[in-house]
């Protein structure tokens, strides 16, 4: 057993959650911590750890080392109870093409283990919550991606799993279907359900009560979106229109006083490298150099300032160590 105390007010909690496979280190002494009734976003890029971590809190992978529970489950001891108590929907959607809706649902009602009196009430809040209604003869298959989604979504919520984990679920769907499929996400954590999950879409991490910034295996970063804003970035971002957006960008992108430069049609976002930096100085650089500009103020971060800057941040921090190593070596 771990050492340290359970808490009855997190689903999840891991000490030193470790994955390795043969010489790779998949996921490197994860401290996580996830708020019962939270809605979590765990980001990363691809190959980051976030789904070898998810596969390991939901009971499928067993940790290499460390420890954890979910809802108060121990993954070591107990993982086949942690399965029964939660949903989990992957990246790749798990239901049987030549079954239809009602059928898929039944199944995993099943599978669940959800009581035979139970299982009719529960397809059809099911039905309903997924708005799949009128769709109950259709197969799987012919399904759209959206429908496809909810329907994943419903098979994973058919046994009123107190959490739910949820694997890039909107991987490869149209604009429409991820905001159809974001209103029920939200309000199924509205009700209580804890839900954690997985994204690339940076407009989604906005969604969520908490974050949680994963890369190469090792949380760099986790808290609320608005306290890592105030308290972990620590950089001004700007916006400008300018006449010449381009001239604007490229002259920015030349000053050491500039981090990055994102220009989205005639407006120009900067994020600066020092605390100091601000309107007056980007405008007075630029007029300097014939650019006119027409407005430039202070803006919040977004998720996806964060994301790029904590990500590049341990790049540069890796690239530097190695280049110690590197040099004590030879000397």
């Amino acid at each position: 057993m771990p050492s340290w105390d359970p808490d009855d007010r997190l689903a999840v909690v891991t000490r030193g959650l470790t994955k390795r496979f043969g010489r790779v280190l998949a996921v490197d002494h994860l401290d996580l911590e996830v708020r019962r009734g939270e809605l979590y976003g765990f980001l990363g890029p691809n190959g980051a750890g976030k789904s070898t971590t998810v596969r390991m809190l939901c009971g499928i992978l067993q940790p290499t080392e460390g420890d954890g529970r979910v809802l108060g489950i121990d993954l070591r001891r107990d993982p086949e109870r942690v399965k029964s108590v939660i949903g989990y929907m992957s990246q790749e959607f798990s239901l049987y093409d030549d079954l239809t809706v009602e059928e898929n649902l039944a199944f995993y009602a099943r599978v669940y283990v959800v009581p035979r009196g139970e299982r009719a009430g529960r397809i059809r809040q099911m039905l309903q919550l997924a708005d799949l209604v009128g769709r109950e003869r259709q197969l799987a298959g012919q399904l759209s991606g959206g429908y496809r989604q909810r329907l994943a979504l419903a098979c994973a919520l058919v046994h009123s799993p107190e959490m739910v984990f949820l694997d890039e679920p909107t991987s490869g769907v149209d604009p429409v279907s991820r905001r159809t499929f974001w209103a029920l996400v939200r309000r199924l954590a509205d009700g209580g359900t804890t839900i954690l999950i997985t994204t690339h879409y940076m407009d989604e991490a906005e969604l969520c009560d908490a974050l949680g910034f994963i890369y190469q295996g090792r949380l760099i970063a986790h808290g609320p979106p608005a306290r890592i804003k105030a308290e972990t970035f620590g950089r001004p971002v700007l916006e400008l229109v300018v006449a010449d957006s381009r001239a604007a960008a490229d002259a920015l992108a030349e000053w050491d006083a500039v981090e990055e430069v994102v220009r989205a049609g005639a407006r120009v976002r900067v994020i600066g490298a020092r605390k100091g930096l601000g309107t007056a100085d980007v405008a007075e650089y630029l007029r300097a150099r014939g650019v006119t500009v027409e407005w430039v103020g202070a803006v919040e971060p977004t998720v996806e300032d964060l994301f790029v800057s904590f990500v590049d941040r341990e790049r540069k921090t890796r690239v530097r160590a190695q280049l110690q190593a590197l040099g004590t070596s030879r000397g």
